[in-house]
C-alpha cells in the first residue's frame, strides 16, 4: 500500500524545509569568518616591516589604531612602543575603534587591552598577536 498524497507532500515539504535551514545556517557562518571581514589572504601579522607614520602620533599613554594596516600601537612610556594586530582573534574582523584604552570588535562586540593584547571580553578567547615595531628617525615601523 502507498502512503497517502498529503503524508508524502509533507515528507517532501520537511526535506525542503531542513535544506533551507542548512543553507541559511552556511550563511550564517560565512558571515562570521574572515573573508567576510575583508581579512581575506591578508595575514595577521606584516609580512614585511611597514612604515605607520610620526611616532609623535601615539602619545605617551595612549594609542592609535591603524585600521589599514591592520594594527594597533601604544606607547605606554617615553620612547616605548607595543604594536599587536587589529584583527579580532575570534573571527577575523579588524577592530574599529579605541575607547579608553579598549580596541572594539565590531562584528561580535569583543574587546581588548590594546597596551597589552588581553581580551577583555569576548567571545573572542585569544589575546591579539604581538608585532615587534620601533621608532626609527621619527617614524614608527612595523613588521
Amino acid at each position: 500500500m502507498s502512503a497517502s498524497p498529503s503524508a508524502a507532500r509533507r515528507t517532501v515539504l520537511k526535506g525542503a524545509a531542513a535544506l533551507t535551514g542548512a543553507a541559511g545556517a552556511g550563511l550564517t557562518l560565512a558571515a562570521c569568518s574572515t573573508a567576510a571581514s575583508g581579512a581575506a589572504g591578508s595575514p595577521a601579522v606584516p609580512g614585511e616591516p611597514v612604515e605607520l607614520g610620526a611616532a609623535a602620533d601615539v602619545p605617551v599613554g595612549g594609542s592609535k589604531l591603524y585600521r589599514e594596516q591592520k594594527l594597533v600601537v601604544s606607547c605606554p612610556a617615553e620612547g616605548q612602543y607595543k604594536a599587536f594586530t587589529a584583527q579580532c582573534t575570534h573571527a577575523g574582523c579588524i577592530l574599529d575603534k579605541i575607547v579608553e584604552g579598549q580596541g572594539s570588535c565590531p562584528c561580535h562586540g569583543s574587546r581588548f587591552d590594546v597596551a597589552t593584547g588581553k581580551v577583555l571580553r569576548g567571545p573572542a578567547a585569544d589575546p591579539l598577536t604581538p608585532v615587534p615595531v620601533k621608532a626609527e628617525g621619527g617614524k614608527l615601523i612595523a613588521g
